[in-house]
Formats: C-alpha cells, structure tokens, sequence
C-alpha cells in the first residue's frame, strides 16, 4: 500500500483509505458495509488476452460482465478473467483487493462511474478501501479505452 499511497501524494490527489474488520468481497457487500449506492463500489477486474493483461474497472451495478464486448473492444481473439494466481503476479494482490490504481497497466473504464463524486475500490491489501473521485481514478491509470 506504500506504493499507492506515494502515488496519490505525488499527484496530490484528494482520498482516503478506510480500515475495516471484514473482508469485502462482492460489490453488494461493500454497498452495505458502507451505506453506499451499488454503483459507487468500483471493482477492478484483470482480464487475461493474447495480447497481454488489462485491468477492467466497473462500476458495482454494471452486471455481468460480456467478455464479447471487450472482445470486440480490445480487438482480441482470446480473452478470460485472470486466474488468482495470475491477478497476484500482476497487481502484486489477491483477487477482491486489486487496487484501483495500477500504473503501467492497460486499464478499461467504466464511465457510470462519474454519477458520483467519490467510489469505492481497492487499495491492493485486503480489509481496506480506497474513497477517490472517479476523475482522479481516470487520471492515474493508463486508460485505453471506455465502456458505457
């Protein structure tokens, strides 16, 4: 979390990371710990293609993801949710903790996002989340590309 946290600081972003007892592991779950609207959870998700890794971030209310679509989005023949194992070696966390902020990573974004000022995510430790606005989340990942 030490790596996040320099790169928020370095790009004096507004946020807050937020300790909790429980584990989070769904999006509903975090919803209700929270006292928050589904839609402003903000998973992120590893997708796994011939051309390498992308990071998928959604809003908490998107449904079930069409891997048809990003498919077609991403131009790939070939595309599948990571494995946990490969989500660790990639993000360097366990699946439900993935950080919403992975620089270096090609990241897809889930525009619905912007109903709100401020989503909830990972921070890549487990019983943490990170609070940031949805354009600071635009702002320090490499995004290639929007869904919605």
């Amino acid at each position: 979390m030490d790596k996040l946290i320099a790169i928020l600081a370095k790009q004096q972003v507004e946020y807050e990371i937020i300790e909790h007892r429980k584990q989070i592991n769904t999006a509903q779950e975090g919803a209700e710990y929270f006292g928050i609207h589904i839609g402003q959870t903000a998973p992120t998700l590893i997708l796994r293609t011939e051309k390498g890794y992308y990071s998928l971030i959604i809003s908490g209310d998107y449904g079930q993801v069409d891997l048809k679509s990003m498919k077609d989005l991403l131009q790939v023949q070939e595309i599948k949710l990571a494995k946990p194992k490969e989500v660790e070696q990639i993000t360097g966390s366990s699946i439900g903790s993935v950080s919403l902020i992975n620089p270096g990573l090609p990241t897809i974004f889930d525009r619905e996002l912007y109903r709100y000022s401020y989503v909830y995510g990972g921070t890549g430790v487990p019983k943490t989340t990170l609070k940031i606005s949805p354009k600071d989340i635009e702002d320090l990942n490499e995004i290639i590309s929007y869904i919605r």
